[in-house]
């Protein structure tokens, strides 16, 4: 049974550290709940990384940040500053001891989290109401499953994003005019999911040649994304755009709202793109699509873990659980560069 608001929650406290992408479905479930609850004020508490995207774009919440990493002194801050709060109601869309902890310190009627057999990190302990049970749903789904659980049916997840005048600056600079353009994200946070540099150079020159479309690197500031980059534009025949490490999280959301299509593994950049509107062609293999990938453009994924679930495991996919990620090394060469390939040609095909 739903829980009953009546009238609606005046207060309501969201709680999603981490990561990109998962504040990505977050914020598609806030807005849902916000459109149903037009007076309530929605209080966010999130990681401090997270944050510098979420705070950009949806300057009408009040954002708490979290730093992981100063967890003692964190707690303490959250303590002081919660101690005379009260919620109607707390979201706790996040399976982790830390995340549970903080919950603790907010002071809500109702506490609505995952059903048990979700509910990984004894976070079934720290709630007192949970939503319906529900098998291999994409993340996203689940997440609209608060506001089914609050008596709020989801529609289409939509995002609506306004973007800050400088993100929209730094994009046009970028991509002037209306020249077709494909954003290559290179590097997941998990190395096991990342591609090789040679075969995102492949790629970049069938973009490049065939389709005339400009090709910009994009992502972090790490070692691993800088010598990516230059791996890229070293091997490919064509010519790129790095700018890995030049821009912030907001400047990146504005040129992936330019761009005509995006490249990446399972990353954030895949659901900031999807905010957006822009296709994403998604590489898959150590991860479900079904489950995390972007979710307008899953059909153009390239998905090759059911080949990773029989080489590592011996069986299919469908004989492996749900959540269960393959970041094995050499699981994302089973990705060919054709089969990129043509989904690129699909796209670029497609009637606009």
């Amino acid at each position: 049974m739903p829980l009953s608001f009546d009238p609606p929650p005046k207060n309501v406290c969201l709680l999603r550290l981490s990561a990109i992408g998962d504040t990505c479905h977050a914020a598609a479930t806030l807005r849902t709940l916000k459109e149903a609850w037009p007076q309530a004020r929605f209080t966010w508490i999130i990681g401090t990384l997270e944050a510098r995207l979420m705070t950009a774009i949806l300057p009408e919440i009040e954002f708490i940040t979290f730093d992981k990493r100063a967890m003692i002194a964190e707690f303490l801050r959250l303590r002081r500053l919660l101690a005379a709060r009260r919620f109607d109601l707390l979201l706790d869309l996040q399976l982790s001891i830390r995340a549970s902890l903080v919950s603790m310190l907010v002071s809500s009627t109702v506490k609505l989290g995952f059903d048990r057999a979700r509910a990984r990190e004894l976070q079934w302990l720290f709630t007192n109401a949970q939503i319906e049970p529900a098998a291999s749903e994409h993340v996203l789904d689940s997440f609209l499953g608060f506001a089914r659980a609050c008596g709020v049916e989801p529609g289409a997840p939509s995002w609506d994003i306004n973007l800050p005048p400088d993100a929209l600056e730094y994009a046009n600079a970028l991509i002037q005019g209306d020249r077709p353009t494909m954003v290559i994200s290179p590097c997941s946070s998990h190395p096991a999911r990342n591609w090789s540099a040679k075969r995102y150079a492949a790629v970049a020159e069938h973009a490049a040649n065939v389709h005339g479309l400009r090709v910009i690197l994009a992502g972090g500031r790490s070692e691993e994304e800088r010598r990516t980059g230059e791996m890229i534009a070293k091997a490919a025949a064509a010519p790129i755009a790095n700018q890995i490490g030049k821009d912030t999280l907001p400047e990146m959301l504005g040129l992936l709202a330019r761009a005509t299509v995006l490249l990446s593994p399972d990353s954030g950049p895949v659901h900031m793109a999807t905010m957006v509107g822009c296709p994403v062609i998604g590489l898959y293999a150590a991860t479900r699509s079904a489950r995390a990938g972007p979710y307008y453009s899953r059909r153009w994924c390239v998905d090759r873990y059911d080949d990773a679930a029989r080489m590592v495991f011996g069986k299919p996919a469908g004989q492996i659980p749900w959540t269960e990620k393959i970041e094995r090394p050499g699981v994302m060469d089973l990705i060919d560069v054709e089969a990129v390939c043509r989904k690129l040609d699909e796209l670029l095909a497609k009637p606009k």
